[in-house]
């Protein structure tokens, strides 16, 4: 069943087995209210399990392109376009989201970002590979973050 993600009251519907629910939870409303603001999307999230296709697809980028295999259970997932961006999101119990960023335009930015929520470790499978920002956010407190460019065809 899907989920409208409400950014004015954070709930951890959904992410209730991660040990970081109410920080992932606050990631999750953060990645929400941005897109209203910006693009007036309301986002909306599935289980994983009803979302395979999505799951499926952010991890055959990650596989494809770094290697990368996420050992966390994805959680919740979604997949929308704007302005002729194609982006999916995977939400994980250990509070890792990954977002891919794919412009239908050929000429477009390709990319997929990790955020990591407040409180959780880096995971280990991304630890070596990649330096994590960090960022403040009145939702989710403080948000490590980092990218890579997506060279191939998705």
């Amino acid at each position: 069943m899907s989920y409208i993600v409400d950014f004015t009251t954070v709930s951890p519907v959904g992410l209730e087995s991660s040990p970081v629910a109410d920080a992932l939870a606050g990631l999750r409303a953060n990645e929400a209210r941005y897109f209203k603001n910006k693009y007036d999307h309301s986002f909306t999230v599935e289980p994983a399990g009803e979302a395979q296709d999505v799951v499926d697809w952010v991890h055959r980028i990650l596989k494809e392109e770094r290697d990368i295999v996420i050992s966390s259970p994805p959680l919740e997932a979604t997949a929308f376009e704007v302005d002729g961006i194609r982006m999916a999101y995977v939400f994980y119990e250990s509070g890792l989201s990954v977002n891919v960023m794919y412009t239908v335009d050929e000429a477009g930015k390709r990319a997929v970002g990790f955020k990591l929520s407040d409180g959780m470790e880096v995971p280990e499978e991304l630890a070596s590979r990649f330096k994590f920002a960090r960022q403040k956010s009145k939702l989710a407190g403080t948000i490590r973050g980092s990218f890579f460019v997506i060279k191939g065809e998705y």
